[in-house]
């Protein structure tokens, strides 16, 4: 769950940022019961094994021999469907060293410990992974701390010529949207584009498009907020009255009715690529 300050997801991010301003600084602000929070799930976004299958399928080419990253790997719950589901090394890497910790666990656990390894560091700083080298990054729900451009163009030089790309981005689905959600999305992220103009910023990155999907509704409400939901008892229950705890999931339950009224509007989106 690679983040700027906390978060992977610009939500929750803007829930942080809020909280530091009400309080005295970010610095002072307990972000270990939200570490806590997101190591109780599977997934610290949306997201679902279908879809990762679905894009991983337009990747070509990969072999025992193939080198793959995960930016902002979180606790690796789709690193570990990419290892089910494709061969090669694969690289998890991740700001929070108690998330990588339970990485590993997940990695051994299954018998993968061999090919895949979680590693702690920055993915908004230069990669401890060398020049050329990979066949594939990936990233879910997580290029949002870079940026979507900056992205592209930064961590291009680590992959091989024809290595793949593969991210999930926030996007608008139509060109005009209710003035509520819109002004949400824009306090959050302001890099939110429609999916035409992402595929234009690949291009100019150098990429060519292999192909974009929208994350069906269940990778948010299945994958996202049902287990989310649970995790929320389970802190407030732990930590009555807490009034982090109680801020954050307030926030939370937001975020979902915010999903529910307006997604026919925007989501995340796959947007797989090729270096060329």
């Amino acid at each position: 769950m690679q983040m700027k300050a906390f978060c992977c997801f610009p939500q929750v991010c803007t829930y942080i940022t809020t909280m530091s301003k009400e309080n005295k600084t970010i610095y002072e602000f307990d972000f270990s019961l939200i570490y806590e929070h997101f190591a109780n799930v599977e997934r610290q976004g949306p997201g679902s094994p279908e879809a990762t299958i679905k894009a991983l399928s337009f990747i070509d080419n990969l072999t025992d021999k193939s080198r793959i990253a995960d930016l902002g790997c979180g606790t690796g719950g789709q690193t570990m469907v990419l290892a089910q589901n494709a061969p090669g090394q694969i690289t998890g890497l991740e700001l929070s060293p108690e998330f990588i910790d339970i990485f590993n666990r997940n990695a051994a656990a299954l018998g993968w410990q061999d090919r895949v390894k979680g590693i702690v560091g920055s993915m908004t700083e230069e990669l401890p992974l060398e020049k050329d080298s990979l066949d594939l990054i990936w990233s879910e729900g997580a290029i949002y701390n870079i940026g979507f451009e900056r992205g592209f163009n930064q961590w291009r030089e680590y992959l091989k010529q024809g290595g793949y790309l593969a991210v999930t981005e926030a996007s608008w689905f139509t060109d005009e949207r209710p003035a509520e959600i819109h002004d949400y999305w824009i306090e959050h992220y302001q890099e939110i584009d429609t999916i035409p103009n992402k595929v234009a910023q690949i291009q100019k990155a150098g990429y060519i498009p292999v192909a974009t999907f929208i994350l069906p509704e269940n990778c948010w409400t299945e994958h996202y907020f049902a287990p989310g939901s649970v995790a929320h008892e389970k802190l407030l229950n732990k930590y009555p009255g807490n009034k982090t705890v109680e801020e954050f999931v307030k926030y939370q339950r937001y975020e979902a009715e915010m999903f529910r009224k307006y997604k026919e509007f925007y989501g995340y989106v796959f947007y797989i690529a090729k270096k060329i």
